[in-house]
């Protein structure tokens, strides 16, 4: 029988070997921390290779994620659909195995990681995730839900600042069952990380309310695996595991130093690594008593069995609440769904209301959160600003976790990647607010959300200039585009109560990726519109006020639609016929039709006027290089919204007289 360091082996040669085909790649982190992966995944894992989404398994995280080929070797020897050859293509086009872990890419990847530290974050996200949904189901005698959240972390996510945000968060929610194995090798990059990087790491998880194990040999399966059981013993407190080890790990010239960090080892140094650590099987071979002694599928399907045995008592006990268990965790909306969320936004359209359209969005969780229980919200220290809570809002807290509200404190970065996290769990649909300016601060959480293609709604208020008198450092003016730009982000800009329903609908309906809404702090007023019109508003963009043969056309988003409404008013006393267009999701309106996107936007006319309060760049994929744009290529201003406004050129007098002159140099 080969012994656990044989067995841990095996990863550091998979892991050093695929680097080395590929050319590309970090052989120091696997090799490294083989010794505790080994324990872990043979010892205290509860997951089933066979089925790798069993909802009732632990949640594995590689937050230092350019360590991959750690976790596709654990994958492929613990029997999941991971092959030898996948692993010979590692960072190849096309590959199950690229070069950080990529959530969907290849079965047991959780998320996807390499960003450093938003890793430890998406852990955070699940181990709450776990909490609540325990809460919210588990009954005496019936814990259908019940399984840990483990991550590995290094120096470098221990260094960003995220990793303050949420492992503070993480403390003060006390949650036990996540564990923090934390590979305290000494090296990054650029070498030895005494010079810029001193914290007293234990003492700092301490003060956040942490369990600390510190001194583990991460070299010694029986000191890890006694931590691993330290770790579980504690219910109330997250667990650091501060392991002590040497980064590339039986390399004769190169372990315990940075140049085993991010390139492959080199022939004669792996060749000198076989033979120190004993290995003599030829590279992507590794012998059929290792791979029995890995092999976790039988344990799986018997932990799966028994949870199922669970939960057949569970529904026989509690069928109504077995059936809201299976409903949410199948991601499948409540019955009625989509009848109720229609009839809800037309009593809005009949209720008329001039509201901010941040106070609109409250209004539409209101009506709709009670129709969707599983969405859980949030705000980072701007609930009364942000207008995220509603009549049913509770909080979640370390002594009641049966909440469906996380006040997330000011952590912007943090919020929107635990948001993450409860995404990637599965049984809740997120939603968090911040004011849209600080989506800067949120910008890597929403792109790896999006890359991800998973679902969450981030509702950023305080959308423009519009804001007045806190001036330029919160007033947004490139973030609009800033969200737009990235790929697969549905970005949302209501007009009023009408579209936002519209808008929160499509989010909680949208399972592939996540959506920003962007509100007003400013009232909007409401826009009268056909039965039509309200379905159309789903397409997002559509005519909303027209006239036969317009001379122009004028598109606008949020708090300026009802400006091009006045404007084209107007110039209709002057005898111009303008057709105003509102545009609330122009990614929902670049995937709709041609025929509807030419029926909105004629491609014969050319005569165009977009008005947005912010960079104007954007739009001349819409207006072209003969159409007008009225928007801000400045930062805003401190003074009253409406003087602001007007200083920028939002007013009907400015947009009549760019109507004008659009269609004087056409002529």
């Amino acid at each position: 029988m080969p012994s656990r360091r044989e067995l841990a082996n095996a990863i550091r040669v998979l892991s050093m070997d695929a680097v080395e085909q590929a050319n590309s790649g970090h052989p120091g982190m696997p090799m490294g921390m083989a010794d505790i992966a080994e324990v872990l995944w043979n010892d205290h894992l509860q997951h089933n290779p066979q089925n790798p989404d069993w909802f009732n398994r632990d949640r594995f995280v590689l937050s230092n994620g350019h360590g991959s080929m750690l976790l596709y070797s654990v994958l492929h020897l613990s029997g999941y659909a991971l092959s030898i050859d996948d692993l010979k293509d590692f960072r190849q086009l096309g590959s199950k195995t690229p070069g950080h872990p990529e959530y969907r890419e290849a079965p047991g990847v959780e998320t996807t990681t390499g960003p450093l530290g938003q890793g430890i974050a998406n852990a955070v996200g699940m181990a709450l995730a776990e909490r609540i949904l325990a809460a919210r189901f588990n009954r005496p005698g019936h814990d259908v839900v019940d399984h840990r959240t483990y991550a590995f972390t290094g120096d470098g996510c221990l260094m960003e600042g995220i990793s303050h945000e949420v492992c503070s968060l993480a403390g003060t929610l006390g949650l036990g069952k996540l564990t923090v194995l934390y590979d305290d090798n000494g090296i990054s990059i650029d070498g030895e990380v005494s010079a810029w990087f001193s914290d007293d790491t234990a003492r700092r998880f301490e003060s956040y309310g942490w369990q600390v194990v510190t001194g583990v040999d991460g070299h010694d399966a029986d000191a890890v695996n006694q931590a691993l059981k330290e770790a579980k013993s504690d219910a109330t407190r997250p667990t650091l595991i501060c392991c002590r080890t040497t980064i590339g790990f039986g390399s004769p010239a190169k372990a315990g130093k940075e140049s085993s960090h991010g390139a492959p080892l080199g022939a004669d140094e792996i060749e000198k690594t076989r033979a120190q650590l004993g290995w003599s099987h030829p590279p992507f071979v590794i012998p059929n008593d290792v791979y029995s002694n890995w092999n976790a599928v039988e344990a799986g399907q018997r932990a799966e069995a028994e949870w199922n045995g669970v939960m057949a008592g569970y529904a026989q006990a509690h069928p109504d609440l077995a059936t809201e268990f299976n409903r949410t965790m199948n991601g499948e909306l409540a019955e009625g769904w989509a009848d109720k969320a229609q009839a809800f936004i037309d009593e809005m359209a009949e209720s008329a209301q001039t509201v901010a359209s941040r106070k609109a969005s409250q209004l539409a969780i209101e009506g709709l959160a009670p129709l969707a229980p599983e969405l859980v919200g949030g705000s980072a220290d701007l609930t009364g600003s942000n207008l995220t809570n509603w009549s049913g809002t509770k909080a979640v807290a370390p002594t009641d976790y049966d909440g469906n509200y996380v006040y997330y404190g000011v952590r912007e970065f943090g919020m929107s990647a635990i948001m993450n996290g409860l995404a990637l769990h599965g049984g809740l649909i997120p939603y968090g607010g911040t004011f849209l300016t600080f989506s800067d601060y949120s910008r890597n959480a929403l792109r790896m959300a999006a890359l991800m293609g998973i679902q969450g709604v981030f509702v950023f208020t305080h959308d423009s200039i519009g804001l007045g008198e806190d001036g330029p450092t919160h007033q947004s003016v490139e973030h609009a585009n800033a969200l737009r730009i990235i790929p697969n982000m549905s970005v949302w800009r209501p007009c009023d109560t009408v579209e936002t329903a519209v808008a929160w609908r499509y989010a909680i309906e949208r399972r592939n990726g996540p959506t920003s809404l962007l509100l007003s702090r400013q009232n909007l007023a409401h826009q009268s519109r056909s039965a039509q019109q309200i379905a159309d508003v789903a397409k997002g963009g559509y005519v909303l006020r027209d006239v036969e043969s317009p001379q122009a056309i004028v598109m606008a988003t949020g708090s300026e639609v009802a400006l091009a409404s006045d404007a084209a008013a107007a110039l209709a006393e002057e005898g111009i016929a303008v057709r105003v267009v509102s545009m609330p999701s122009t990614d929902l309106f670049d995937q709709q039709s041609d025929a509807y996107r030419n029926s909105v936007l004629p491609s014969d006319q050319r005569c165009r006027v977009a008005i947005e309060a912010g960079v104007s760049d954007f739009w001349r994929k819409y207006v072209g290089l003969d159409g007008a744009v009225i928007g801000v290529d400045d930062f805003g201003l401190s003074a009253p919204a409406g003087e602001v406004f007007k200083k920028f050129g939002f007013t009907v007098d400015n947009v009549v007289a760019t109507v004008r002159s659009t269609i004087k140099s056409m002529n």
